[in-house]
């Protein structure tokens, strides 16, 4: 190969060498030369000419093998740039002096408020969240991150319904690693879930601490042990599949089955159920199916429930067509018969649900919005916000959000999510059952205090 035909090899860009190095080694010379080579080695009738002939192409091919291989470091050396620069090398593009750990250690050693605002947590229930998440339930740092700014993408996330972008900037990390890291806190807290989600006494041996104490409900509803209500929480799912999730909501949700004890900590959670559902059959699927692990109550012992659920062993309701809700007795008086009575202590008593979900969804504003996650993570999202609900309950005493419901007992805060369709309520007709007695026991003994 002469020295133009060695330069031809190496015209255009790296794509064109790379042709032309692979047309060479499959073609020889002729692929380059278009053939002009070929008489180059010809040989002659004279001996002496032979043995000078021999001798030129030993040393052609000798400096061949040379351009060959200056040519094959050359042109890797060239793939090797050119693959670096496509597919490793990228700009870095979240490069704020302020890193994600930085800010995060600003707000924990900031004002107090700080950390509730961008958290829904004081500084020291964020720390012991941290600790109890890596020492009891497999949540570990990796080589770049620490667990702190793990919790901290996670919680900042739900709290406020920051989009994988928002939390980008603010963490300054990418998108891939942000959601890898979020979804690892998932499944770490829905562990915890598993332990914090349960009634504090699970043989419901003693009286609640808030019935106990208020006369009001002692020693009339000594027996009661919580309360049940399903809610409805807001649902992204594709267009072709919304239509079971669409109810009496109007927009796509899920409707979610709970129980909570008169602290305002949930005691059981059975979401992921369309929002067509109908809160009668998620409930009976609830307490027959064993595969669920609904709390069960011993002899004597109930939760209270409102008019939409079956009359069923354990679970008091209040008298039909009767006022019930507080707001009637507000705008048109006091109670005046004993089915009143009964219902307005009722009301007054169940309420505790209504204001468990609504200082839950107060605190967790991705409820409101449900992100684009799969159906299955927007599940586990639901259970993993109440059981961060139930920690903070328990480990935080100045928690903002429940220091003002608990100032204000009979405070019950609408759903964001309004119905645009009639709530159909069960219009079986109900047999009598042994919970009739107990209702009609209470109603009694409610009449005698007055």
């Amino acid at each position: 190969m002469d020295s133009h035909s060695f330069s031809t090899l190496f015209d255009g860009d790296y794509d064109d060498i790379l042709n032309n190095v692979a047309d060479y080694v499959n073609y020889g010379n002729s692929s380059v030369n278009d053939g002009d080579c070929s008489g180059n080695y010809s040989s002659d009738t004279d001996d002496d000419d032979d043995d000078n002939d021999d001798s030129d192409e030993e040393g052609e091919l000798f400096w061949e093998r040379e351009f060959d291989n200056q040519k094959l470091i050359l042109c890797t050396a060239g793939a090797i740039v050119l693959y670096y620069n496509t597919y490793i090398y990228k700009e870095p593009c979240m490069d704020s002096y302020n890193t994600g750990m930085q800010w995060l250690t600003e707000i924990l050693h900031g004002h107090w408020m700080r950390c509730v605002n961008m958290f829904r947590m004081d500084a020291t229930t964020f720390q012991s969240l941290c600790f109890i998440l890596e020492n009891q339930y497999g949540l570990k740092a990796s080589r770049r991150m620490c667990v702190f700014e793990k919790v901290g993408i996670f919680l900042y996330t739900i709290a406020l319904g920051a989009s994988n972008r928002e939390v980008q900037e603010r963490f300054q990390h990418s998108g891939e690693t942000i959601s890898r890291y979020f979804n690892e806190v998932l499944r770490s807290v829905c562990s915890l879930a598993i332990d914090l989600i349960q009634p504090a006494d699970p043989g419901f041996v003693n009286t609640p601490r808030e019935i106990m104490n208020n006369p009001r409900y002692m020693p009339h509803f000594k027996n009661c042990v919580g309360a049940i209500d399903g809610t409805h929480v807001r649902a992204c799912v594709s267009f072709e599949k919304q239509i079971p999730f669409i109810g009496r909501k109007g927009v796509p949700t899920q409707n979610v089955m709970a129980a909570c004890s008169f602290d305002m900590q949930f005691t059981f959670v059975w979401a992921g159920w369309e929002g067509s559902a109908h809160d009668t059959r998620i409930f009976l699927e609830a307490i027959d199916n064993p595969r669920i692990k609904f709390p069960k109550l011993p002899e004597g012992k109930y939760y209270l429930v409102d008019s939409g659920y079956p009359n069923k062993y354990g679970f008091l309701g209040p008298y039909r067509g009767q006022r019930y809700h507080l707001q009637e007795f507000r705008r048109r008086g006091q109670p005046q018969t004993r089915e009143e009575i009964f219902n307005r202590m009722h009301s007054s008593l169940r309420c505790v649900i209504e204001r468990t979900f609504g200082v839950w969804k107060k605190r967790w504003r991705i409820l409101q919005n449900m992100l684009s996650y799969n159906y299955k993570t927007q599940v586990q999202i639901v259970v993993a916000s109440m059981a961060i609900h139930n920690y903070i309950r328990r480990t935080s005493m100045q928690d903002v959000a429940f220091m003002e419901f608990d100032r204000h007992p009979d405070f019950v805060p609408d759903d964001f999510l309004i119905d645009v369709a009639p709530y159909s309520q069960s219009q079986k007709h109900q047999r009598p059952s042994r919970m009739d007695y107990i209702r009609d026991g209470v109603a009694v003994s409610l009449m005698t205090q007055l």
